[in-house]
C-alpha cells in the first residue's frame, strides 16, 4: 500500500513517519507462568500536528483457526521524539499499569526500554519491559520481551502487521 508524508506533519516526526497509519494483523505470546496463545491486533499511529504520534492498540485471543475467542490487551499512549534520534514513550494499560518508555530510532528500527513500571495495587507484578519494532518489507514487525511474576527480562509478544 502507497504511503503518503502528510502535509501537516511535524517535522520532529520525520525520523518515526514510517509508522504512521493504521495497521492490522497477528501475533504469539508466551511466557513460563501463561499457557502460549495467539492473537489479531490493530493498531493505529496517528498525529495531529504536533510533535507526537498517538498510539493505540488492540487484541484479540484467537483460536487455532484464527476465530476471535474474545478481547485481549489494550494499551494506548504517546510517542515522542526527543532529539538526536532519541524517544520517549508514555503508556497506560486497563490492566492498572502506567509505564514510561526510552530509547531511539535508527532508520526504521525502534529499540525502547522501560524506565518506570508504575501499577494499581491489583495489577499483576510487572517490573520491566523491552520493545522492539522495525518496518521489514513493509510490515511492521515487533518483539516484546519482560520481566513479571517473578521471571527474568524474556520474550513474550511477537508479531507482524500490514498497512490497512
Amino acid at each position: 500500500m502507497p504511503f503518503e508524508i502528510p502535509s501537516d506533519l511535524h517535522p520532529d516526526l520525520m525520523p518515526v513517519v514510517w509508522l504512521l497509519g493504521n495497521w492490522h494483523g497477528n501475533g504469539q505470546g508466551d511466557y513460563p507462568t501463561i499457557d502460549p496463545f495467539s492473537y489479531e491486533q490493530d493498531v493505529i499511529f496517528a498525529h495531529d500536528g504536533r510533535p507526537f504520534l498517538h498510539y493505540f492498540s488492540r487484541t484479540w485471543i484467537t483460536d487455532e483457526s484464527g476465530e476471535r475467542v474474545r478481547p485481549g490487551a489494550l494499551e494506548t499512549g504517546f510517542l515522542r521524539p526527543a532529539g538526536d534520534g532519541q524517544l520517549e514513550l508514555v503508556l497506560a494499560h486497563p490492566t492498572g499499569y502506567a509505564e514510561v518508555w526510552y530509547g531511539e530510532v535508527e532508520g526504521a528500527r525502534i529499540t525502547l526500554a522501560t524506565d518506570l513500571v508504575a501499577r494499581t495495587s491489583t495489577a499483576k507484578e510487572y517490573t520491566a519491559g523491552h520493545r522492539m519494532y522495525g518496518l521489514v518489507d513493509g510490515d511492521l514487525m515487533y518483539a516484546y520481551d519482560m520481566a513479571a511474576e517473578g521471571q527474568q527480562m524474556q520474550s513474550h509478544l511477537w508479531g507482524r502487521l500490514k498497512r490497512v
